[in-house]
């Protein structure tokens, strides 16, 4: 077999074979296929597409290139979630903790962030002492007796992704939809769950702009997880503005232990709830989706998922008293107010302007040596909809430096102020099974 035929084969529209399509996943991951053929071959599939089947076949060659986590020692249907990413995205410390406490086990493999705000890992540990890597058996331990766990993914999960994503990131082949959808789920599927819950985001501060774009997307994935033997289901939700009102690290912790505490953050609230529940039913642990959702919400009202988020933070070495005692989690030293230049409604905020404006106050990294600063962060004190008067404070920033122009000019930026009351944006635009 020759790597020429394969790229020429893929360049005339037909449909490579399962022999044909690890021949290129294992060749290139052990360096046998130089980068020029593997960028031919990624330029041909970005034009041409590639079938359902070849899709799901690639992905499983990429799960197959490296380690997959054997999860059979944890006890029960475990479920994993996904988001395609956002701005003050921290539905991971809501639903996970809302998931376990109806005895559904959450084994969470997670990354740390490049980009507007630190990821999941870097998160948590805005909580002092909270510790992420461990053992895998320490790992599988936790998840049995408490029912969830969250730790550092292992650096050899589909290796073939990691080799071949920094390949089409310098080659013009990133926005191909079977080239996206096998980089997420591959790395998805060889982390061992049992079934999968995607959120995918939409609008400005999300990777998919359009409606279009994002359910592509998203069925693109529900057709590989399913094809590969695992039950996947989608929820397409907004990103248009950022999801609740905080954007940083231990701010963004803050928020998600007020929502377990039952502060009603209506859109946060609402999309944590919706994910949890469809991973409540995929788990069979209820028959449909309102008797799930119920039953969460009651758990919210009684206590139990806020129980859960300790025990988390315990389980791993972390101070629970910073989640007891949420003023003790890391502040900056300067409240920072940017305000409004005149009245109106907001009509509009770039979600991705606002992520930026957070990564200047070193909230995120621009380069993955970047430190994070975990007290640092923005407030919103406006969404779409609102009603602001010239002078109010649009967002505070929080911030160890006394100026933040450059943040201060992002956030100026990213909010419109119209005239006109417009109404408040969709939440969940689509559900794809």
């Amino acid at each position: 077999m020759r790597m020429y035929d394969i790229i020429v084969k893929k360049r005339d529209g037909g449909e490579l074979t399962k022999e044909e399509i690890y021949f290129f996943i294992e060749g290139y991951t052990k360096g046998d296929i130089p980068d020029y053929q593997a960028s031919a071959l990624t330029m041909a599939i970005y034009f041409q597409g590639m079938t359902q089947e070849e899709t799901a076949t690639l992905t499983q060659a990429m799960v197959d290139s490296g380690e997959t986590i054997d999860l059979s020692a944890i006890k029960g249907h475990k479920v994993d979630k996904h988001s395609t990413g956002g701005v003050g995205d921290k539905v991971t410390f809501i639903v996970g903790p809302l998931v376990a406490s109806v005895g559904i086990p959450v084994a969470k493999m997670s990354g740390r962030g490049l980009g507007h705000t630190g990821g999941t890992l870097d998160k948590l540990e805005s909580i002092e002492g909270l510790q992420i890597e461990m053992t895998k058996e320490k790992f599988i331990e936790n998840v049995n007796k408490h029912k969830l766990a969250v730790a550092g993914q292992t650096g050899n999960l589909a290796p073939a992704d990691k080799k071949l994503y920094a390949l089409r990131d310098v080659t013009g082949t990133v926005d191909s939809l079977p080239l996206i959808a096998g980089s997420i789920m591959s790395k998805k599927l060889a982390s061992g769950a049992d079934s999968i819950v995607l959120d995918v985001k939409t609008g400005s501060g999300a990777f998919m702009k359009t409606l279009d774009d994002s359910e592509n997307l998203a069925r693109e994935m529900v057709n590989i997880g399913n094809n590969l033997g695992r039950n996947t289901v989608a929820v397409i939700s907004d990103m248009n503005q950022p999801l609740g009102f905080e954007v940083g690290n231990a701010n963004e912790i803050r928020e998600a232990a007020e929502i377990l505490q039952g502060k009603n953050v209506e859109d946060l609230r609402k999309l944590s709830l919706e994910i949890a529940s469809h991973m409540a039913v995929l788990a069979e642990v209820f028959s449909t989706y309102e008797e799930a959702y119920q039953a969460l919400e009651a758990n919210i009202e009684n206590g139990k998922a806020f129980q859960s988020l300790r025990t988390l933070i315990e389980s791993q070495g972390g101070n629970v008293n910073m989640i007891d005692d949420l003023d003790k989690l890391p502040k900056a030293k300067y409240d920072i107010e940017v305000k409004a230049n005149k009245s109106g409604y907001v009509s509009a905020i770039d979600a991705e302007s606002i992520g930026i404006a957070a990564m200047y106050l070193g909230a995120g990294r621009a380069t993955k040596d970047d430190v994070i600063n975990h007290g640092v962060g923005i407030t919103l004190n406006k969404k779409i909809g609102d009603r602001v008067e010239e002078g109010e404070a649009l967002v505070i920033l929080h911030s160890d430096e006394e100026s933040a122009s450059d943040s201060i000019g992002k956030v100026q930026e990213a909010y419109a102020i119209t005239e006109e009351k417009v109404e408040k944006p969709t939440l969940i635009h689509n559900i794809i099974k």
